[in-house]
């Protein structure tokens, strides 16, 4: 398993060794001890899969009082993964990584506590799972606008083509008005 630390270093992409053949593939997504080592010692509390078609934009979330890691993957399809750094005390604070993960490169991203975290479906049916540090809380669940200017993140969208986002996303706070951590 190979650790690769994005231009925000907390933010880890992890690329599992995949053993394939005529078969198809076996992969380990998880071990303790190996993630340790690679700088990633989480207590994982909850696994989430979801579904989505093509151009939904899930995020910018985050969990103010009991902030979550991720650990995130795809199974199906392709997703544009982004992380910005809430922590007001970061050198990187206000930043944002953006990775592609899809079901053929088996990459997973590590999302540590502190980050808000959104994902943009890339392709016409995308199952995505992961692990969280905390238990979700809906009361705790707070949201960025995705297309905050302060933030400007580069969603790979078509010209022409705004995404599909829920009616919590859609209200999702300007990032100066956000609810920041230390």
């Amino acid at each position: 398993m190979r650790f690769v630390p994005t231009a925000i270093p907390q933010v880890v992409i992890v690329e599992p060794q995949v053993f394939g053949d005529a078969r198809g593939f076996f992969m380990e997504t998880w071990q303790r001890r190996k993630f340790a080592e690679g700088g990633i010692d989480a207590d994982f509390v909850q696994d989430n899969h979801s579904a989505s078609a093509q151009w939904i934009l899930r995020g910018l979330h985050y969990q103010i009082a009991k902030p979550q890691g991720k650990l995130v993957r795809v199974t199906q399809g392709a997703v544009y993964d982004v992380a910005v750094d809430l922590r007001a005390s970061s050198p990187t604070f206000g930043r944002w990584v953006g990775v592609e993960l899809t079901a053929d490169n088996k990459r997973m991203l590590w999302v540590p506590p502190g980050f808000a975290h959104g994902f943009l479906s890339l392709s016409e049916r995308v199952e995505f799972l992961y692990k969280c540090t905390d238990y979700y809380d809906p009361a705790d669940e707070r949201a960025i606008a995705w297309n905050d200017p302060t933030l400007a993140i580069t969603w790979p969208l078509p010209a022409g083509i705004s995404p599909t986002l829920s009616g919590r996303d859609a209200k999702g706070v300007a990032f100066a008005a956000a609810e920041k951590y230390p």
